[in-house]
């Protein structure tokens, strides 16, 4: 019997279940939003509530805490200035799991957790400009070449549907 055995396993061992769930709170504190399996985004929930708690009491002791955990200074002192004192009048749910349907490969149930509060478009101006000069805008990279600039059909490198391309033993023009 299971009795006072809290917790999911994740089919794991002790090490890399720990060190998985110190990366998941990293990065869900640095990006406010994952999408992960369901057993591991309710897992991961545990850890972020008790880290925005930590955030919460502000003292260098719950500083110190929360970096024994996350290991990125950047993202403690995020949970520290910009994450917790959202949540200051509020006493836990910090964070909402919804689900996102069925991974393709293996069919595992796939949930998104995000933070309850998000930051409005109006304090993250304020923010950035807060003590900053405004810079300019640059120009956002493209990734990969987009469909208008894709080389036109009988081109060398032209992509062609499964029912145009030449069968074995065909020659190509």
């Amino acid at each position: 019997m299971r009795h006072q055995k809290a917790g999911r396993k994740l089919n794991r061992d002790s090490s890399h279940r720990v060190s998985m769930l110190r990366n998941m709170v990293t990065s869900f504190l640095g990006n406010e939003r994952i999408e992960t399996t369901d057993a591991k985004a309710k897992e991961l929930q545990k850890l972020a509530e008790k880290m925005i708690t930590l955030g919460k009491q502000g003292s260098l002791h719950a500083r110190r805490n929360a970096l024994s955990v996350i290991k990125d200074r950047k993202i403690v002192k995020k949970l520290f200035e910009d994450i917790a004192p959202r949540f200051q009048d509020r006493q836990g749910g910090y964070t909402r799991i919804f689900k996102a349907g069925h991974r393709p490969g293996d069919g595992a149930l796939l949930s998104v957790i995000e933070l309850t509060t998000k930051v409005s478009s109006t304090d993250k101006e304020k923010s950035k400009t807060k003590g900053k000069a405004s810079k300019p805008k640059s120009v956002s990279k493209k990734r990969g070449p987009s469909r208008e600039s894709s080389p036109a059909e009988g081109e060398k490198g032209a992509r062609l549907s499964r029912k145009e391309r030449p069968k074995k033993g065909e020659e190509t023009k």
